[in-house]
């Protein structure tokens, strides 16, 4: 019995002596397959480190930079790009879109500026769209000059505004439409009709009222409304008498539409010029006289004129006119 728990110790070590050769010759079959593999492979071995890529994981971070192109919508803001005029403010861009750009334009002179969408913001009594009640009477008109410092005109077809509605001459030009009686005809504000004229009331040339009704009717009921007319004409300046580089007057005659203002241009900007009950506007102290007018109508657009020298008492033509609404 002892001698057969001997030998079943023994049997154990006698097959752990021979493991290592054993181990030793599977190794090396198993090279010299692996050896003669790659031996009789077309590219000789020198593709397998890429046939043998490793795909990441779903989730798991790596660490290698791609090198494909990526596509601008894959980015959520563009990359800041550097400027002549220095550089831009450290700000972050919205996650949900990239900031917007905004671009300005520079000009040698500003350009007009669109109607207002409003309707005569800049209006004072008259107003676009509204409708005016009161009477008409009439007078005669002489030559055609009257307070807003036309001069002498052939065109009959005017009228004189009441003191309130005429607004220290910033009814001076308009256009409007009078009815009476089923009849319209449309005339242009040259005059101011004081006191007994009431609000409302215009005073007619004979040859306008007649259209609408006899002379001896003396005074009829009407309504009128602002026109904003087809006009031929260009927009003229004229300069008052005694105007020089020191002092001047400048009038604006043939705008399409009232004029809200009258501004001109000095080194310091634009400056608007107080417009006169004879519808002359005054540099008193001489800024700007001779050099670039900016007028601007009651619908906000603006006219930019430049080249008119100071010449007293003299119409100068322009190329430019207010648009019509």
């Amino acid at each position: 019995m002892a001698s057969s728990s001997h030998r079943r110790r023994s049997r154990p070590e006698r097959r752990g002596l021979r493991a290592p050769a054993i181990a030793v010759g599977a190794v090396a079959a198993v090279a010299l397959v692996v050896s003669l593999v790659v031996a009789f492979r077309p590219d000789g071995g020198t593709a397998a480190a890429g046939a043998d890529k490793v795909k990441p994981v779903a989730g798991a971070a790596t660490n290698a930079s791609p090198t494909a192109a990526v596509s601008p919508s894959s980015s959520p803001s563009p990359s800041p790009t550097s400027s002549a005029a220095g550089p831009s403010p450290s700000t972050k861009p919205s996650s949900a879109a990239p900031a917007k750009k905004t671009s300005v334009r520079a000009s040698a002179t500003p350009a007009p500026r669109k109607p207002s969408s409003t309707g005569g913001s800049l209006a004072g009594r008259i107003r676009p769209g509204t409708t005016y009640q009161g009477v008409a009477t009439s007078y005669d008109i002489g030559n055609g000059d009257g307070a807003c410092s036309y001069g002498p005109t052939s065109d009959v077809m005017t009228a004189a505004m009441n003191t309130a509605d005429y607004e220290t001459s910033k009814a001076c030009g308009a256009y409007v439409s009078v009815t009476s009686g089923g009849k319209s005809i449309t005339v242009r504000i040259t005059n101011e009709c004081p006191a007994p004229c009431q609000v409302g009331q215009l005073d007619l040339s004979q040859q306008a009222f007649a259209k609408l009704a006899p002379l001896s009717a003396g005074r009829i009921p009407i309504t009128w409304t602002l026109l904003s007319p087809a006009v031929s004409d260009t927009v003229s300046i004229r300069y008052k008498t005694g105007s020089t580089q020191y002092w001047c007057g400048i009038q604006a005659i043939g705008h399409r539409n009232p004029l809200a203002r009258l501004e001109v241009r000095t080194g310091g900007g634009w400056q608007s010029l107080a417009r006169t009950g004879y519808n002359y506007f005054l540099s008193e102290q001489g800024a700007g006289c001779g050099g670039a007018l900016r007028l601007t109508d009651i619908y906000g657009e603006q006219l930019t004129v430049e080249g008119i020298a100071v010449r007293a008492n003299v119409v100068q033509p322009t190329r430019v006119q207010f648009a019509r609404h």
